[in-house]
């Protein structure tokens, strides 16, 4: 039955399947209820107390748990809900079937409805506030509403990704967009989007193109291609007008270059990309292996040493100043000769294992002068042959207890946790400007007294924090995700004003507070991973950090077969299902096998497991303690906080939320 309930008589329900948040979603769904109301009933179930608990609909009542705080919807508002009456079993298979059978709207299907709102007289930034959005996601939609006709409709049946749908539109002409789409249909190849990107920017070729010398004229006239030439074009001017042609014969001609270097490097494979540079797409999925330069030869040392020697000697002549003309230049042309030899016997090939070599790969890209260029470096698809040097570290934590912890976890699980809390980090400071501000000033003007020995806590001298695993992103990571949304949101709008004066001027016209998320951004980015734990992924001011904004890591983190437990031994997975359960949790799963007991145990922390509130609600707050941002605060430096109040205006923001929001700072992610 249909029945309104006031909101503060709604409580969340134990049987909700839906046990993941995405704060980035969540200040969407807040947006758009308090833009348009709430749209879809909840589903309910009476409890105790006189309450009614949300089987169906616990982000939309925590959305409107968020509104009431924010003072825009009393607590007792009213909310249309759908009351069932059924078991306890019964009330879990309709919170799956509520949450499972849906599907997200398709990209086109947003483009035409966001155009709709505007032809209504909605601006970009009503439409992006409405549905809490950036201004920048509704104007890249909107972008996409304007494309040609069967580019849109591929983009709705899922014939073409939105990648491409996005690289038509690097032109706003619709007729070349749909000439473009025409001929790419009738190509053999998949294009890329950068190819596409390519072919609406450019409607013709010149014969200089990369591509027209490395096919060649003959090649591309023989295959049917149409070349127009003026009265004073050469070879290099003239004009190639079947671009997708010389796309598909270009690479074609890659691919079966690709096999050949292949055999000769004795590699499982070579990656061809028609790009003059190794871009992010064709990297994705790869990792890279290591390798090493060859050793220089004896005779290669001694040659260095004569070459060394002869450029001091040449060098002397150009510091004296009665050196003759003659002897300058001779001399200048001399060291000329000697650092050309010298790089070209320092630039040594990589040596790859012998034993990586079957699953070894390698990118060749197209030099500007047409040549295929085989980049030096090497790339496997399969990341498990890296395991044989995932060496195990012991992990000592450095948190309160009296006796510390140990546990044996491998050198790359360690790793990718400490990426993965740095992530969690760079995200609350990220969205805490006064925060962000205080450490950017401290850390550079405390770059005199720093100690060189002790590990920085941050790259604040410029560089992006790589982190320690090459190729490694949590991508199903909230914070990860989050940190990417924010980055979409940034107002980029003074990069295009021309060289960096320019750009510095437009910059400084930016309003308050997109400067000011500029900071918070920056100053983020720039966090080395870290852990709680002795050794060197522990660097302090990190989990002061975390600790005094007042992180709760399980919000942001949950340990799942495939990021943990897979990755540690059956005693550290028992051990933790002792903490959070007892004696009595680990004899149900101590005569499991290592895989099941690690899929159990995800189950368990992902509060999907039958047994006591209290066992649960203590498995939802578990993480590794090398995870937990636990470092002490001293009485002193507490008294030292309140009697200058410099922490206060830095921390407050982002620690409030946190500790009044049940979910998490779903407002400051977004």
């Amino acid at each position: 039955m249909i029945k309104t309930i006031p909101l503060n008589k709604l409580a969340p329900s134990p049987r909700n399947v839906r046990k993941h948040a995405d704060p980035a979603a969540d200040a969407e769904l807040k947006a758009s209820i308090a833009a348009s109301g709430l749209l879809q009933n909840l589903i309910v179930r009476a409890g105790s107390k006189s309450k009614f608990e949300v089987e169906a609909g616990e982000r939309r009542r925590r959305a409107l748990v968020a509104l009431a705080d924010d003072k825009v919807l009393p607590r007792t508002h009213p909310v249309t809900c759908l009351v069932l009456d059924e078991t306890a079993s019964d009330a879990v298979e309709t919170s799956l079937a509520e949450n499972f059978h849906r599907l997200a709207m398709n990209p086109a299907d947003e483009a035409q409805a966001f155009a709709s709102l505007v032809e209504a007289g909605a601006s970009s930034e009503e439409v992006a506030r409405r549905f809490g959005l950036t201004v920048r996601f509704v104007e890249g939609r909107l972008r996409l509403a304007n494309l040609a006709e069967p580019v849109l409709t591929a983009l709705a049946s899922g014939a073409i990704t939105l990648d491409l749908a996005k690289a038509y539109g690097a032109t706003s002409d619709q007729a070349i967009q749909a000439r473009v789409f025409e001929q790419v249909s009738s190509t053999y190849y998949a294009p890329s989007p950068d190819s596409i990107r390519r072919m609406v920017l450019t409607g013709t070729v010149r014969g200089s193109d990369p591509r027209a010398r490395f096919v060649g004229r003959d090649a591309y006239v023989e295959a049917g291609g149409r070349i127009e030439r003026e009265l004073f074009d050469d070879d290099d001017s003239e004009s190639w007008v079947d671009v997708a042609l010389l796309e598909d014969l270009a690479r074609a001609k890659m691919e079966e270059q690709a096999k050949v270097l292949a055999a000769e490097h004795a590699i499982a494979w070579v990656r061809p990309t028609l790009d003059n540079y190794v871009s992010h797409d064709v990297l994705e999925g790869l990792h890279r292996l290591p390798a090493e330069p060859a050793p220089l030869s004896e005779a290669e040392l001694a040659r260095l040493d004569e070459l060394d020697k002869s450029f001091d000697e040449h060098a002397a002549i150009l510091e004296c100043e009665e050196s003759a003309e003659e002897a300058i230049a001779a001399a200048e042309a001399t060291i000329d000769a000697i650092e050309r030899e010298t790089d070209e016997i320092r630039h040594r090939p990589l040596v790859l294992d012998p034993d990586l070599r079957p699953d070894a790969g390698m990118i060749l890209t197209l030099g500007r002068d047409g040549s295929p260029v085989l980049q030096p470096h090497y790339y496997t698809e399969n990341a498990a042959v890296l395991a044989p040097e995932d060496d195990a570290v012991e992990v000592v934590s450095d948190g309160t207890r009296d006796a510390p912890r140990r546990a044996t976890l491998s050198k790359r699980l360690v790793d990718e946790l400490a990426m993965q809390r740095r992530d969690v980090l760079a995200l609350h400071v990220a969205s805490d400007p006064a925060l962000a501000l205080d450490l950017l000033v401290f850390t550079l003007a405390d770059t005199d007294t720093h100690d060189w020995r002790a590990r920085s806590a941050t790259t604040l001298r410029g560089p992006i924090a790589a982190g320690p695993v090459v190729g490694f992103e949590a991508k199903d990571a909230p914070a990860t995700a989050a940190l990417a949304e924010l980055r979409g949101g940034l107002d980029e709008s003074w990069r295009g004003a021309g060289d960096i004066v320019a750009r510095f001027k437009a910059f400084r016209r930016l309003d308050e507070d997109a400067r000011t998320s500029w900071l918070g951004f920056v100053v983020a980015r720039t966090f080395e991973a870290s852990l709680n734990m002795a050794g060197d992924r522990a660097i302090a001011l990190h989990d002061h950090l975390g600790s005094d904004i007042g992180i709760e890591i399980a919000r942001w983190w949950r340990p799942t077969a495939a990021n943990y437990f897979d990755r540690v031994s059956k005693s550290v997975i028992l051990e933790a299902l002792s903490e959070v359960g007892g004696s009595d949790l680990v004899a149900r799963f101590a005569a499991s096998k290592k895989g099941e007991l690690a899929e159990s145990a995800e189950r368990v922390f992902s509060g999907n497991f039958i047994t006591d509130a209290a066992v649960r609600e203590a498995a939802l707050a578990w993480v590794p303690e090398v995870m937990r941002f636990a470092a002490p605060v001293s009485d002193a430096d507490d008294q030292a906080v309140d009697d200058d109040g410099a922490d206060e205006h830095a921390s407050d923001a982002v620690a409030g939320d946190v500790a009044a929001d049940d979910d998490g700072p779903r407002e400051m992610a977004a």
